[in-house]
């Protein structure tokens, strides 16, 4: 008698391991995992209806059925209904639009998805994962036509254009160029129209703007800015390093600036500002004026740019500089600004109304001040010896900013001054001559209005 309760409790021990065997089994095992599939979409969705839809999915056991449906409130109509015979973990599901008159009677739709995973959980019916999106039908492209813009553009140089694009979904509008940078337009007027300056870089040999409209549905628009290309020549020259200059500017120069430099030989020291700290210098410039308001423009007056009034131009934009060191090619560089030089410590004046952006010691350019005019148009200031005004000022036309110095690489008393267009240093002589002003800004932006006010 005891020999069978002896067995009993065995088997009823064995029965008991078995069971919470099984449990962790079911608890632990890949097969019977509990992880809903994921659906990665947003709950709202614009969908250009000549284009699949694409919905992400995701399960750590895969997918084994995908299920679609779209629903105007009354009706429905089956989208899709998949069914995946190898368990997949990542799906790029794609939704193509029915083809019949269910999808243009509205623009407002209810997308349901459903899937279910290779799980043997739930009874080995698996994990089942429902979402409802709110779809927005748009299969109509953005409007985008110019309106005006300037008669050309040359290599350095800067041109405006006004343009209207127009769409209820509007997602995305800029300027597109074939080196890469994008220009970024502001409203301009009346709702619906734009204006934006745009700049050939002087290191780029080929031009051309395209401006493109994106809506939320991936529609897309394309209007080609029509700019005559101008001729332009810059100058070429070299500069002779001396011992007295490595041992004297530079030297000090990379104490102050760049100690781990010190070690190195006066010509590596050389090097190293003209190349690595110049372009941290022109990157920091470039991303302060890259920025473009998005404030509606009624206007945009500005007024011919002179910062130093009974100067000397020593220096012109855009010279290709070539170091030579004992009859030896050093480095090279371009110089992005011009050069003027008259008593030391002369008042530099504000050469348009403006805010400070920028009012700090900047490498090679010394205490340099940055000045925002809108649209994507600044004035820089190099070798300050003293700022008068701060960063945030505003600043009116006249009002002395600062006083010239040789503060940075600067060999004397002098200012540099420099123009730049969203991040592109361009020919300062086109915004110090009233006569181009009046020609590629004042009367594209008046004629414009003209044009928009007949609409």
């Amino acid at each position: 008698m005891r020999k069978k309760k002896s067995y009993a409790g065995i088997i009823s021990l064995i029965l008991l391991l078995l069971l919470i065997g099984g449990g962790f089994y079911l608890f632990t095992s890949k097969q019977f995992e509990r992880n809903k599939p994921k659906i990665i979409a947003n709950n709202e969705i614009y969908w250009n209806i000549n284009n699949p839809l694409s919905i992400k999915l995701s399960d750590d056991s895969g997918i084994k059925f995908a299920y679609a449906t779209l629903s105007d409130g009354k009706n429905s109509i089956l989208l899709t209904n998949k069914i995946y015979k190898n368990p997949t973990n990542n799906i790029n599901l794609k939704i193509k639009s029915p083809k019949n008159s269910f999808i243009y009677k509205q623009n407002n739709f209810t997308l349901n998805i459903k899937v279910v995973d290779y799980s043997k959980w739930n009874f080995f019916e698996g994990n089942e994962a429902t979402k409802k999106i709110h779809i927005i039908i748009d299969a109509k492209r953005p409007e985008l036509f110019v309106i005006n813009s300037s008669y050309g553009i040359r290599r350095g140089g800067s041109a405006l254009v006004v343009f209207k694009a127009n769409d209820k979904n509007l997602q995305d509008l800029y300027i597109k160029t074939p080196f890469g940078k994008k220009f970024y337009p502001v409203p301009f007027y009346k709702k619906g129209y734009y204006i934006s300056l745009v700049a050939w870089p002087i290191r780029e040999n080929n031009f051309r703007a395209d401006i493109v409209a994106t809506d939320k549905a991936g529609n897309i628009s394309k209007a080609h800015v029509p700019l005559f290309f101008k001729s332009a020549r810059y100058k070429k020259g070299t500069i002779k390093l001396t011992d007295k200059f490595l041992e004297n500017k530079v030297a000090t120069f990379i104490n102050n600036v760049a100690p781990k430099m010190s070690n190195k030989t006066p010509i590596e020291q050389f090097i190293y500002i003209n190349e690595v700290i110049r372009k941290k210098n022109e990157d920091l410039i470039s991303k302060i004026t890259s920025k473009v308001g998005n404030d509606m423009l009624q206007n945009f007056r500005i007024k011919p740019f002179y910062p130093l009034r009974n100067s000397k131009v020593v220096a012109s934009f855009g010279d290709f500089r070539t170091d030579i060191y004992k009859g030896k090619k050093i480095s090279t560089s371009y110089h992005l600004g011009i050069d003027f030089a008259s008593i030391a410590r002369a008042k530099i004046k504000a050469s348009d109304r403006g805010v400070v952006s920028f009012a700090n010691f900047n490498g090679i350019y010394g205490n340099n001040m940055i000045i925002d005019h809108k649209l994507g148009l600044y004035t820089i200031f190099g070798h300050c010896s003293e700022f008068i005004v701060q960063k945030g000022d505003s600043v009116k036309r006249g009002e002395v900013i600062a006083k010239t110095g040789k503060t940075g690489m600067a060999l004397g008393d002098h200012l540099h001054f420099g123009v730049y267009v969203q991040g592109v240093a361009v020919q300062p002589k086109e915004w110090m001559d009233r006569h181009w002003i009046k020609l590629n800004i004042t009367n594209i932006i008046k004629d414009a209005k003209k044009i928009i006010d007949k609409k």
